[in-house]
């Protein structure tokens, strides 16, 4: 497939804020329970800005992959089967929640006091947070014919590896803000990073060992036992050409796997345990930049390796 950036920043961007808003109202939870340290409200209103930030330019760089952006509302209509449009629905109502959880505590104390518990509205967000997750991971992994993404291994990955990005960029943020949560969500991001490594690994070997369902012989109902493609049916380019194929080598595919297991995964958690060691805000804002770098290639291998059936048609030329 072609890896279109405006997805590959969507994605991304509002899995890590998603991932950073759990990290807060875990904080908050903890603390209430008495298993964490307790902050001020400001430093959750706060942090549900930076989350509504990243929401925001999400949205933004999905609007670049419209064709006519004025109809983008249009695909929520199908929510009865389409995940695509489950997901468009889901998102606002998220950012909605992080508006009211942030505005909550941010009027805490105050005559503009929110009647309602942020615990309450917290939890609600939560859970709207992990519907966008399951959300964004089916619309891939219910594509029965592209094998590479048909795998709950889609899902988890697009969960795990959000909220580990998330709740790194929460202790660059504790960090920053001197709050004493930045230990425990330093710790949490590490076990998020391994975790999203394993099942990373486990697609990669999965996909290694798939064997194509289609060949020439199917695609075009012929069972001869030679059939070779000789000219690619066009003069030019075309949407199938453009959309279905990236276009680049094998060696490239190769190199960007190797980049973002490298930055996504092992260098972070280097840079988290010796912040953590060293107590150092600027090792865990470089952590999650370069997570977030790692994120991105690996965005963008996960759009290449998926080998579109219609290839046998178009990828060739003659």
């Amino acid at each position: 497939m072609h890896p279109a950036f405006s997805v590959i920043f969507l994605t991304t961007l509002i899995g890590a804020g998603q991932g950073l808003f759990l990290a807060l109202y875990g904080g908050e939870l903890g603390a209430r329970l008495g298993w964490l340290p307790a902050v001020g409200s400001e430093f959750y209103a706060a942090g549900s800005a930076i989350v509504c930030v990243l929401m925001v330019l999400g949205l933004v760089a999905s609007i670049f992959h419209l064709g006519r952006p004025e109809r983008g509302w249009r695909a929520a209509s199908r929510w009865r089967t389409s995940w695509l449009s489950r997901e468009i629905i889901v998102l606002p109502a998220f950012v909605a929640g992080v508006i009211v959880y942030g505005a909550a505590h941010w009027t805490v104390g105050s005559p503009l006091e929110f009647p309602v518990s942020t615990l309450t509205v917290g939890a609600v967000t939560s859970l709207l947070s992990l519907a966008l997750f399951l959300c964004t991971g089916m619309i891939y992994a219910c594509l029965k014919f592209l094998q590479e993404w048909a795998t709950p291994l889609t899902v988890a990955n697009y969960f795990l590896l959000g909220c580990a990005s998330g709740f790194t960029l929460a202790t660059a943020y504790a960090a920053g803000a001197a709050s004493p949560l930045a230990p425990y969500f330093g710790a949490a991001a590490l076990l998020l990073t391994a975790a999203g490594l394993v099942t990373r690994v486990a697609s990669l070997v999965r996909n290694a060992r798939l064997k194509p369902r289609s060949s020439l012989q199917s695609a075009i109902g012929i069972k001869h036992p030679r059939i070779v493609q000789k000219a690619q049916g066009m003069m030019g380019g075309a949407f199938n050409t453009r959309e279905f194929f990236h276009g680049r080598s094998r060696a490239l595919l190769r190199s960007v796997k190797w980049t973002f297991l490298v930055l996504l995964f092992p260098v972070p958690a280097i840079m988290l345990a010796a912040g953590l060691a060293l107590e150092s805000p600027a090792l865990f804002a470089g952590a999650f930049i370069v997570q977030y770098m790692g994120l991105l290639a690996e965005r963008w291998f996960f759009f290449a390796q998926a080998n579109h059936p219609q290839n046998l048609y178009y990828q060739a030329v003659a």
